[in-house]
């Protein structure tokens, strides 16, 4: 256990404020990675979702960042607009200490005439996909001439969504003798050429390698093709899991088994690239907040999930890639929890298991399917209301929380995370007051104006 107060750089404002957050002592990652990123060294880092590696690059780059200079000193790029707004609000925690720093977020989906106003005065940290920030930069509407450091989260994402080229090309228009600290979850050989592109000198930093394998008990089924579904239902009505991400290879199979979950009576949700903003935007919040317990999704659309505890993870395929494998099994062992990992494994898949065996130098924990299993649904405890408002309408927890329980009535216990959005706040509340949270709300006023309200199903 090592103390943040052993990094001679940082300041005493700093310090107090890692000790609000509960910032108490480093994480593996944040321990070998932030000595050299506090020196200004380029760095490439293994890590993991989870591992504390946000925390370990910002509270880098907030270091050397200079707040009276109203110029864009520092880039995150990160693969999806999730992931940017989860990073930026880390962000903007870790820099309480540090007032008035400007963090913007530059994420595809949302207008781009509102961010080129924002832009006017330029931010201090832009966190953005690549895509759009590529826009801006074509349009003259940010500049990179100041930025000193480069932050690349979940790189082998990025590459694998096609974003090589608009990574080539925000490179073009940032300074070479800024810091450059690239993160990823796996290497592959695209990775390592790319580091060679951007990097100097890097130092490598390697804390998630595939044969760190957390506390999770894995169980392999051997199944046909066309019976893992059934299969599929029979385990979930086994386990009976809180909360449960199953990963499909493709957005087909994720969307077909999404379809036949939701067609048996258990209620599942979808994740892919197929998926409006809204609709993306909505499913993370309802699987986050315990409003649905079952989440079908692609290794793409997963990436950047905020979620504290997972009971189980199911490889409805097994993973093309044994350093895939463990990132996914890894969401169900967080902070030192053991968690269940299933995998459904059919005849054409088999070489795949041998591979990971071998990589992982594991014997693989085969197991006999269930018998007779009755279909049990797997009822979420919470219901998710969609209140119109938001940052825009200065709409702030504590505004939906106070009408909730002094206008309607509702007890606090009743009442679950509270997200607010740009354009809307999502509330969690108990299954059995959701009726009355809704007429109430529809009926009654937040901050003094009436507000549209849908119960999300």
């Amino acid at each position: 256990m090592t103390a943040f107060s052993t990094l001679n750089a940082l300041p005493d404002a700093q310090l107090a404020n890692l000790n609000e957050l509960g910032y108490l002592a480093m994480t593996p990652v944040q321990a070998a990675a932030l000595p050299a990123i506090l020196e200004g060294r380029d760095l490439r880092v293994q890590a993991k979702t989870g591992s504390g590696k946000t925390a370990a690059f910002g509270i880098g780059l907030l270091q050397h960042l200079d707040a009276s200079r109203f110029q864009t000193q520092s880039l995150v790029l990160c693969p999806t607009r999730e992931l940017a707004d989860q990073v930026a609000g880390e962000l903007r925690r870790l820099a309480r200490f540090l007032p008035n720093t400007k963090i913007l977020t530059l994420c595809g989906g949302q207008p781009f005439g509102a961010q080129r106003d924002s832009l006017q005065h330029a931010p201090h940290i832009i966190v953005a996909t690549p895509g759009r920030l590529v826009d801006h930069l074509q349009k003259g509407t940010v500049s990179l001439e100041a930025l000193q450091t480069l932050v690349m989260d979940e790189a082998d994402r990025m590459l694998d969504m096609g974003f090589s080229d608009a990574i080539d090309e925000i490179i073009r228009f940032a300074p070479a003798s800024r810091q450059t600290l690239l993160f990823s979850a796996t290497w592959p050989e695209a990775i390592a050429a790319m580091s060679g592109r951007v990097q100097k000198n890097p130092q490598t930093v390697e804390t998630d390698t595939v044969d760190e394998l957390p506390a999770i008990e894995q169980q392999f089924y051997e199944v046909s093709q066309q019976g893992k579904i059934p299969l599929l239902q029979k385990l979930l009505s086994k386990y009976q899991p809180a909360s449960c991400v199953i990963f499909c290879n493709t957005k087909k199979d994720c969307q077909a088994v999404c379809d036949a979950l939701n067609a048996a009576g258990q209620s599942a949700l979808a994740l892919h690239g197929d998926l409006e903003q809204r609709d993306r935007d909505q499913t993370l919040v309802r699987f986050a907040n315990g409003s649905a317990r079952v989440l079908v999704a692609t290794d793409v659309a997963a990436r950047g999930l905020d979620i504290k505890s997972l009971e189980m993870v199911v490889n409805f395929e097994l993973a093309w890639d044994p350093e895939v494998h463990v990132h996914r099994i890894g969401r169900t062992a967080r902070a030192g929890n053991s968690g269940l990992a299933l995998s459904l494994c059919a005849p054409e898949e088999a070489q795949r298991a041998n591979i990971l065996s071998e990589m992982l130098q594991l014997t693989l924990n085969w197991v006999s399917a269930p018998g007779a299993v009755s279909l049990v649904p797997l009822n979420a405890e919470m219901a998710t209301l969609c209140i119109d408002g938001g940052k825009k309408a200065k709409m702030r927890p504590g505004d939906v929380l106070g009408a909730l329980t002094g206008d309607i009535g509702l007890d606090g216990a009743e009442i679950g995370k509270i997200t607010v959005h740009p354009a809307h706040v999502y509330v969690a509340v108990r299954q059995s007051v959701a009726q009355k949270a809704w007429k109430g709300l529809q009926n009654g006023k937040i901050k003094g104006k009436t507000c549209r309200v849908r119960l999300l199903k």
